[in-house]
């Protein structure tokens, strides 16, 4: 039995506040902490009428160092989740360092002047955490995360050499707004107004944002257009499989979702640039994301599923093999278990079993970590009944 601390009380640590209290073998003791702790109050309250279990809350400001220092010092958890914004991610590192505790994340540090996302940061506290003898699991969400393990998987057991990989990302769902984003603005918008990028031969080829389109047929959803972009799995995915040639991210957005985006860039309230507006300066993007709804409000309404997988080419024995694995959610069945939609429990349910792993001393290290570099099998043997199951089909 081990404390964990949740870091972040948006969508994704709704999802893993309710899925810790539901893990009463693993968790003894949960803290959830937020700069805004009536968020926190909210979904401990949600959590004390669903699930019977009470989790304490906290305040805290995860840019400030010893604040969160402090904290982790005074709770004392075995393990912190962090959820907050990729933006923190190095400060809650460097306090999961001071405090003597292991760390994971669902997404890479994201510098928040420069839309460029890379685990160069993160991997820069190799020797930090080594030396500590403390461990640092990076990106346990869905892609990255169980993507990265899906991959994982079948270079262990279906392919003797990987050779293409396709990560292909599907929300079939409909909240009902004329433009929302599934997780927090900044981020989505951010990531997807990039330049794509993706890996072949040795060397990264870019592409114009959404300039790269195919169609695929997603199980439980159909087909639907997908367009190429950079995601951060890439990077170390093809730093870590063997016999790698290519590698692609893929994902959809309906026609409406990109007409709003096309107008909000032209008139350039999607920029992160500082201007004045009225005396003060703005950033417009954050103004942005004050308009748009609350991704964590969207989950009431949400209909449909998710259908997220990876298709991958390689040689078994000498012959040509290619097989995909994949999930699917569906946001209404998430929002009766959990209160939240799809997006946010393909996020934080693999973070709450990446968490389960370490804890339990499945996966062991020190040092910072990858999850392909881990052992898939106990991980998909415990995020399936956890709630995301998982399937494998040769084509």
């Amino acid at each position: 039995m081990s404390k964990v601390l949740i870091i972040g009380a948006g969508g994704v640590g709704t999802v893993v506040a309710h899925k810790c209290a539901m893990e009463e073998t693993v968790f003894s003791d949960i803290m959830l902490a937020s700069r805004t702790v009536s968020k926190c109050e909210k979904i401990a309250a949600e959590i004390k009428a669903m699930h019977g279990r009470t989790i304490q809350t906290a305040a805290v400001d995860a840019d400030n160092v010893p604040a969160l220092v402090k904290l982790i010092k005074a709770y004392g958890p075995k393990v912190v989740i962090n959820v907050a914004l990729p933006y923190q991610d190095l400060t809650i590192m460097d306090a999961c360092l001071e405090a003597g505790v292991d760390y994971l994340d669902t997404a890479n540090y994201e510098p928040p002047d420069v839309a460029k996302f890379e685990y160069s940061w993160q991997w820069a506290y190799q020797e930090r955490f080594q030396k500590a003898g403390r461990m640092a699991v990076l990106g346990s969400g869905f892609d990255p995360g169980m993507t990265n393990v899906f991959c994982a998987y079948v270079q262990k057991h279906l392919l003797d050499e990987v050779h293409y990989v396709d990560i292909v990302d599907c929300n079939g769902g409909s909240h009902g707004k004329a433009f929302a984003t599934n997780f927090n603005p900044e981020i989505n918008i951010r990531e997807i107004t990039a330049r794509g990028r993706y890996w072949e031969n040795g060397e990264w080829i870019e592409t114009d944002p959404l300039s790269q389109s195919m169609m695929f047929d997603y199980p439980g959803v159909g087909e639907r257009k997908s367009f190429l972009l950079y995601h951060e799995e890439l990077e170390s995915l093809a730093k870590n499989l063997k016999g790698l040639k290519r590698i692609r991210f893929w994902m959809t957005f309906g026609e409406s979702y990109l007409k709003h985006l096309e107008v909000m860039q032209n008139i350039g309230i999607t920029r992160i640039d500082e201007v004045e507006f009225n005396g003060q300066k703005i950033v417009p993007i954050q103004f942005l994301k004050a308009l748009l709804p609350d991704p964590a409000s969207l989950a009431a309404n949400y209909t449909g599923k998710t259908s997220i997988g990876c298709l991958c080419e390689g040689i078994k024995d000498g012959k040509k093999k290619r097989y995909f694995i994949y999930n699917i959610c569906d946001h209404a069945e998430t929002y009766k278990e959990v209160r939240a939609q799809a997006v946010s429990y393909t996020t934080g349910v693999p973070a709450v079993t990446g968490a389960v792993m370490m804890v339990t001393g499945k996966w062991q290290g020190a040092g910072v970590w990858n999850m392909e570099q881990l052992d898939p099998d106990p991980f998909l043997a415990d995020v399936g009944p956890r709630g995301l199951p998982w399937h494998v089909e040769e084509r």
